[in-house]
C-alpha cells in the first residue's frame, strides 16, 4: 500500500468528511473508493474507444442488411410528434 499526499480546498476536504461519515467509512476509504470509481471510468472509455477502432463500416452495414425489413413491435415505436 502506498501513502499520498495531496492538498485539497478545505470546503472539498469538509465535504468528503461529511460525504464518508455518512457512508460509515474512513476517509482514505472514501478516496481510495472515488480514485478507483475514476479510474473504471477512464479505462472503460480507453476500452470502448479502442474497440470501436476496430469496427469497419462495411462489416456494419453487411450485419444491418441482415435485420428483417418489419415494422416495430409494439412500445418500440419512435414517440408521435
Amino acid at each position: 500500500m502506498s501513502a499520498l499526499t495531496i492538498r485539497l480546498p478545505n470546503s472539498v476536504h469538509q465535504t468528503i468528511k461529511e460525504l464518508a461519515a455518512r457512508d460509515q467509512i474512513s476517509v482514505n476509504q472514501f478516496i481510495a473508493s472515488a480514485a478507483a470509481e475514476k479510474m473504471a471510468a477512464v479505462l472503460t472509455l480507453d476500452y470502448l474507444r479502442t474497440e470501436a477502432a476496430k469496427g469497419r463500416r462495411e462489416d456494419f452495414l453487411q450485419l444491418l442488411d441482415l435485420a428483417p425489413d418489419a415494422p416495430p413491435l409494439p412500445g418500440d415505436e419512435w414517440p408521435s410528434a
